[in-house]
């Protein structure tokens, strides 16, 4: 009686149509079955692996000092200003030219930690300018005054008020610049 009652289904493993013998049969028969068991054993072992990884990289965030979550921020922002100004010129020797692109800051982190994260004080550098001549800040300005503007660059070169950025204000704007690079690149593709 309860084999007229079971309808054909569709064999999990193999996709062959079959009348299963049993209400909750998956497969059609015992070598399909085994197949199908080491295939939910691989999934429940990487699923796990997964979830391992998972608390992992939980526990290491947890550990991460505030520090380190502004390197982070850091490196995420720098990423952010080269893939914003890809394509574009050196700001301060115009050039183009096949080296490393840096970020380079016309305040200074150090002279002007207020303005580090700041879109207007931060622009595409080549490594020569940024690194040899410490940011070049001569041919910087007047490159500068021509992207944003003469007010832009007085601000930026007039008094701020120190900022000291709560951690979750620093994971905001990492998550924040992480997939503004994202975005860019895939609109580059």
């Amino acid at each position: 009686m309860i084999r007229s009652t079971l309808k054909p289904k569709k064999c999990a493993q193999c996709k062959v149509v079959f009348t299963p013998s049993r209400l909750m049969q998956k497969v059609c028969g015992p070598v399909c079955a085994s197949a199908w068991a080491r295939k939910l054993a691989d999934q429940k072992a990487a699923r796990a692996k997964r979830d391992e990884r998972k608390s992992l990289r939980e526990a290491l965030d947890k550990a991460k000092t505030r520090g380190t979550h502004l390197r982070e921020l850091q490196a995420a922002f720098n990423a952010w200003i080269r893939a914003r100004d890809a394509g574009r010129p050196c700001i301060s020797c115009g050039r183009h030219h096949q080296g490393q692109w840096q970020a380079g800051h016309y305040r200074s982190v150090g002279s002007e930690p207020a303005l580090r994260f700041e879109p207007d004080n931060v622009h595409l550098q080549c490594a020569p300018c940024n690194t040899y001549l410490s940011g070049n800040l001569i041919a910087y300005r007047p490159n500068l005054i021509k992207k944003i503007g003469l007010a832009r660059v007085e601000w930026l070169e007039g008094a701020h008020e120190p900022k000291k950025f709560p951690l979750a204000e620093i994971l905001e704007m990492k998550t924040f610049y992480r997939a503004e690079v994202r975005r860019l690149k895939r609109e580059a593709a």
